[in-house]
């Protein structure tokens, strides 16, 4: 079976490496850590490593590495004898960790799944535990784990429906892997019973809630000034704004059409487009430009340039990092890939804000934490386009409705809190 899966694997990665590669490339600063994708650490790391007990964090993407940050946080006071590795696998994910993460913690990018990068890197890694932050589950490098009696855990697990059938039906290769698991923290009772029907022991499973509750951070000090930074483009503080965030293709154009039909209703408005990824921002501002939208790049801002109230309409975010700053100062907030693509993006951070929020019909992605939002009049979950035009017309006229709704959902955050120190105690315990 491990045969197989890695001739497959091979063959597999033989054929995709064209597109993963030219992704990384449009996405930029590709060169940087490039051999570490393949276990090749430079000779730094082996001697900050050696004779260390290690502990080793892994956080896919953007989303993962927020809360990889905060469970680190939360777990280092009570280790302080072990060094803390912590991977990622895209550059932008990379770039969350060096912000928020301080520098006697080790960060690197995880290598791809052959044999033989994987046993380099664990090799040389050497860990005490693995720690997997809704990670996908990579069979060489658990079946390395295991090799080693390495104890590894998975964290704020979720398992879509498709996820669940797929591992299901690859069972003969998953189920031993899943077993493995000295714990799992899940987000609800449905994600633990179908994480038992894979093949997690029973005692091994903990419902704990969604870690990222706690990530969203009621108390965060922010230290970019989002009034001062909108100041600067004339917005002035009685201005209505509206943070479009983690928006995908087709949205932008969607949302910049329905903002200059509402502006004729509602002059002061202004609106905030941050899509998903910044590498779109040259395609999205061509976009703009089409439909008239007097629009600056985030990027194109500096210090001492100020605009007169009225020339903007529209600040286009090209950088990463900035959305939830950008949420403080929103009144209503969009939740992007939530209208033309599937899957939803987060809609706990503006909620914990206590901001409005209207998401589409997509958000399979959080098929526990959405309804709940919308259950408690906490957010507005609209069908299609003209439903979500509807919905911001109503906000835009109701600013008490605005202020309620807010009040709501930033209620339904604070009933939420507590997973991560649920999480760090199931830990703790095998420690």
């Amino acid at each position: 079976m491990r045969l197989l899966y890695n001739i497959l694997f091979n063959i597999g990665f033989a054929l995709s490496a064209p597109w993963y590669f030219l992704k990384m490339y449009r996405r930029g600063s590709w060169q940087a850590g490039f051999g570490e994708r393949f276990g090749l650490y430079d000779a730094k790391l082996k001697q900050a490593l050696t004779n260390r007990q290690v502990i080793w964090f892994h956080a896919v993407s953007v989303g993962e590495v927020n809360l990889c940050t905060q469970l680190i946080r939360a777990m280092e006071p009570l280790l302080p004898l072990h060094k803390i590795v912590v991977s990622t696998t895209t550059s932008t994910g990379m770039g969350l960790l060096r912000d928020h993460l301080p520098a006697h913690i080790t960060k690197v990018y995880y290598p791809i799944d052959r044999r033989k990068h994987i046993q380099r890197a664990i090799g040389l890694i050497n860990p005490e535990v693995v720690i997997l932050v809704e990670a996908e589950i990579w069979p060489n490098f658990l079946w390395s784990l295991q090799r080693r009696g390495v104890p590894y855990f998975l964290v704020n697990a979720r398992l879509s429906e498709r996820s669940f059938r797929g591992y299901r039906r690859f069972g003969f290769l998953f189920r031993d892997l899943f077993a493995g698991f000295e714990g799992v923290g899940a987000q609800n009772e449905a994600d633990a019973k179908r994480l038992l029907q894979l093949g997690c022991r029973k005692e091994a499973i903990h419902v704990v809630g969604s870690l990222k509750f706690d990530a969203a951070k009621l108390d965060d000090t922010r230290t970019l000034d989002i009034t001062s930074l909108l100041g600067q483009l004339g917005v002035v503080p009685d201005t209505v704004v509206l943070v479009a965030g983690s928006t995908h293709d087709g949205e932008e154009r969607i949302l910049a059409s329905m903002y200059l039909r509402l502006k004729s209703r509602f002059p002061g408005l202004f609106l905030v487009l941050v899509p998903r990824h910044h590498e779109r921002g040259a395609a999205v501002g061509a976009e703009l430009q089409a439909l008239g939208v007097r629009y600056i790049f985030r990027k194109d801002m500096r210090p001492n340039t100020r605009h007169k109230s009225g020339d903007l309409e529209c600040l286009l975010v090209n950088t990463t990092g900035e959305l939830r700053h950008f949420y403080t100062r929103a009144d209503i907030v969009f939740v992007g890939k939530s209208l033309t693509a599937h899957g939803g993006q987060n809609p706990i951070e503006p909620a914990a804000l206590g901001k409005a929020v209207v998401f589409g019909p997509h958000m399979e992605n959080f098929p526990d934490i959405a309804p709940n939002f919308v259950k408690a009049n906490a957010a507005v979950q609209v069908a299609d386009e003209a439903g979500l035009e509807s919905a911001l017309t109503r906000l835009l006229e109701n600013p008490a409705e605005r202020e309620a709704l807010g009040q709501r959902a930033q209620a339904v955050v604070r009933e939420n809190l507590g997973s991560i120190g649920r999480t760090v105690s199931m830990i703790m315990d095998v420690f």
